[in-house]
């Protein structure tokens, strides 16, 4: 498992099915955070596994993954983390490097600003994690990342937990060398990719960058 790539479907609404179907690998390590099973059966997948308290699955479902080879990992009702947070500390525990999560984002505010929140886990920073939702893909920067795309792309710069301090910035159109990103302010939104790829570095704080695809 320590080589895979885990790919994790959460509960909240899938943007677009064909857009996700198409980002898998065969080797891809499928892990359904509760309800997430809905959407891997619709893709024609059969999560290698489901992780929650099962709350959001049907009983014929819970039967027919029963039947099955997947993993089941019951959590009680209730319990002090969400799904999507269980399946990300699952994944790492695992050996997963790189994580994809698909249906983190939707109508519940407050679980789509919980779902974002939870790449700021010191638990989960020996992994990449990136959160997809259509042509959107949303990451935490902690010290230096690449960002890759078209040119034309959207790139928005968060800052949090507070001020990001040290930012510098290559291959945007509007650059930053060695600059700030204070917490709550707009400034780091709506930048544009330049060329195929860029880099971010961050000297202190955390970013979160949302890649927008044209």
């Amino acid at each position: 498992m320590s080589e895979r790539r885990a790919v994790i479907f959460a509960n909240a609404e899938l943007a677009d099915p064909a857009l996700a179907r198409a980002a898998l690998r065969p080797d891809d390590w499928l892990i359904a955070a509760d309800g997430g099973t809905r959407h891997c059966r619709a893709l024609g997948l059969v999560p290698d596994v489901v992780i929650g308290d099962f709350d959001s699955l049907a009983a014929g479902e819970l039967a027919a993954l029963q039947n099955g080879e997947t993993q089941l990992i019951l959590y009680p009702v209730r319990k002090d983390r969400t799904d999507l947070e269980l399946a990300l500390r699952f994944a790492v525990e695992g050996g997963a490097k790189d994580i994809l999560v698909f249906g983190a984002l939707g109508v519940r505010w407050d679980q789509t600003l919980a779902n974002l929140l939870l790449l700021t886990l010191p638990e989960l920073s020996s992994a990449r994690v990136r959160l997809l939702d259509g042509k959107q893909q949303i990451y935490l920067i902690r010290r230096k990342s690449t960002i890759e795309g078209q040119p034309g792309d959207t790139v928005s710069l968060i800052p949090m937990r507070g001020d990001a301090r040290g930012v510098t910035t290559h291959g945007l159109e509007y650059p930053l060398d060695d600059g700030t990103l204070p917490f709550g302010t707009t400034l780091g939104v709506s930048n544009v990719l330049l060329g195929e790829s860029a880099t971010v570095e961050v000297g202190e704080g955390l970013v979160m960058c949302v890649v927008i695809g044209r």
